[in-house]
């Protein structure tokens, strides 16, 4: 059974500036478990079938107004509908003043009312992109995560093979840490996963026999970032020399993360490679391939082959167990 996350109201108040209008305790031991929102026109006007009580109810000028219009006994048993099963806030945008008889019927059920001054469409898509991001499945895995040349790198790979160094070799070359030791996967859409770090470890580098280093200390606020997409796998592996490793590219290797297929590329470690140098020339491969441009099918072409001899691309694979 998948987790279920949640985002305090006190949060969801900070950060997206709403303003508190009542609330029956504290916001912060209040809590949003649901990514979708609603906009209860119907279930204002008797239609409830469809009425989904966990998620946000956003009320903008037309359902303020048409409780406005109703007498007082219609709008409160119109309001009790939206009410009664308890959603988790009623948020009225435009800064309009809350419905006297929502606000009753609020108090009594002891629904939380917030207020934003955005209007309704405006504060509906910044707050499904907030709880998208708040609320995304995740998964945290023992790698590094780094920026190079706008790729989102993850690095994974055995304790002990270079993960850090390498990190650290990135960033004194101009590239920037995302997370070290730790990375939280975020799935924030059906396309898109975006890894940070824990609060706890955000910038800090494990050197075997040097300690620990703080990034952001050592090399500067440019050298650091918060989250990043996940474009690209890199999986370091000691060098076998029994094993045959991929010298074309031709092939394109996937592995699933959260569901979502990302590109993976084995980089064997050896004593004498540079491996900052080989995962910059990855990333900017892997920008090119996403743009279209394979170098090694151009090559092949330019040999006289045809693409009914180039091998088409792999099925997806799980590299790393995930």
């Amino acid at each position: 059974m998948s987790t279920k996350y949640s985002v305090s109201l006190q949060k969801m108040v900070d950060d997206l500036s709403l303003t508190v209008l009542y609330t029956p305790k504290p916001p912060a031991e209040l809590y949003v478990t649901s990514q979708d929102v609603n906009r209860p026109g119907l279930e204002l006007a008797g239609f409830d079938d469809y009425y989904d009580p966990e998620r946000l109810q956003f009320l903008g000028l037309a359902e303020t107004e048409y409780l406005k219009k109703l007498s007082y006994q219609d709008a409160l048993a119109s309001a009790e509908r939206l009410v009664a099963r308890k959603p988790p806030a009623l948020i009225i945008t435009r800064n309009i003043d809350c419905a006297p008889a929502l606000m009753e019927s609020a108090v009594k059920h002891e629904v939380p009312v917030l207020s934003a001054s955005e209007s309704t469409s405006d504060a509906m898509s910044a707050t499904i992109s907030y709880l998208g991001v708040e609320l995304a499945p995740r998964i945290t895995r023992h790698g590094v995560l780094v920026e190079v040349y706008g790729e989102g790198v993850l690095i994974l790979g055995d304790s002990g093979v270079g993960k850090s160094e390498t990190a650290l070799e990135l960033i004194k070359r101009g590239h920037r840490l995302i997370a070290d030791d730790a990375v939280e996967i975020r799935r924030v859409s059906n396309k898109t996963l975006v890894g940070s770090a824990p609060d706890n470890i955000r910038h800090f580098i494990e050197l075997r026999g040097v300690g620990i280093l703080n990034a952001r200390r050592l090399f500067g606020m440019g050298a650091v970032k918060l989250t990043e997409k996940i474009d690209m796998v890199v999986q370091l592996e000691a060098w076998d020399s029994d094993k045959v490793y991929d010298r074309l590219g031709l092939e394109n290797e996937y592995t699933d993360v959260l569901g979502i297929s990302v590109p993976v590329t084995v980089v064997p470690v050896k004593p004498g490679r540079n491996l900052s140098i080989i995962i910059e020339a990855a990333a900017m491969n892997n920008r090119q391939k996403k743009m279209g441009y394979n170098a090694a099918r151009e090559l092949l072409h330019s040999l006289g082959m045809t693409d009914d001899i180039i091998p088409e691309t792999k099925e997806i694979e799980t590299w790393h167990s995930f």
